[in-house]
């Protein structure tokens, strides 16, 4: 029998909900199931929930509830089955894969055995789903990176990366938002605005969308910016 899910304390105000050890599908489905009953179902006390590949951070009010009811409350949630399925939002981003912006491909098609063609070609077939948002605004990590590749991170990290870049290391691809140093590999870039006008809706991508990327030409590039 599987021991999950798992409950840990954080501080006195949350609830970290594991889902599992290693990322897994059917974890992520786990994190996004009890992500959606807390929005449609919120229990006593709850503020905020914050998902990630096989966890979920879930954020309450201490003078309102404690650990423990929010634990059962939790529990009750995780049980019972979605009333509706949500359906998974396609977005598109373009990607320009001329040299100057993918200054990394031809040394990804050489660790990978691949031409730079067969890595574009791997790339845009790859079958990604937003995971989860990380350290700066809009910077979405998402999964789906063919197998093919997969390659570790770079033993140094590259400084004034800029925005747009798109970046990929194991299974996992981003589209970067801000100038920032990276080690991951950078095979294209991208003029999607990622980051939107909107404070109800600051991001392009909500956790658990679909992403399809879709290549452009340096003249398309150029006449999006």
């Amino acid at each position: 029998m599987s021991p999950y899910p798992i409950f840990r304390a954080v501080a006195e105000q949350a609830v970290l909900v594991e889902f599992g050890d290693v990322i897994t599908p059917q974890a992520h489905r786990a994190v996004l199931h009890l992500d959606a009953m807390l929005a449609d179902h919120p229990c006593l006390g709850f503020r905020e929930a914050t998902p990630a590949f096989v966890n979920l951070l879930v954020r309450f009010d201490p003078v309102l509830t404690d650990h423990a009811a929010i634990e059962t409350d939790l529990r009750r949630l995780i049980a019972q089955p979605a009333l509706q399925t949500r359906a998974q939002t396609q977005r598109e981003v373009q990607v320009c894969y001329d040299a100057e912006l993918a200054p990394d491909l031809a040394e990804v098609a050489r660790r990978t055995g691949l031409s730079p063609e067969a890595v574009i070609a791997a790339h845009l077939a790859g079958d990604y789903t937003v995971f989860l948002y990380g350290f700066a605004p809009g910077y979405a990590y998402l999964g789906g990176v063919r197998a093919e590749l997969q390659l570790p991170r770079k033993d140094t990290a590259l400084r004034d990366v800029p925005a747009g870049s798109v970046i990929i290391a194991g299974a996992q691809c981003i589209v970067t938002t801000l100038m920032m140093p990276t080690g991951w590999w950078i095979i294209g870039r991208s003029p999607t605005a990622i980051l939107q006008d909107d404070p109800a809706r600051p991001f392009l991508f909500d956790v658990g969308d679909a992403v399809q990327f879709r290549r452009i030409s340096r003249a398309a590039f150029e006449a999006a910016r």
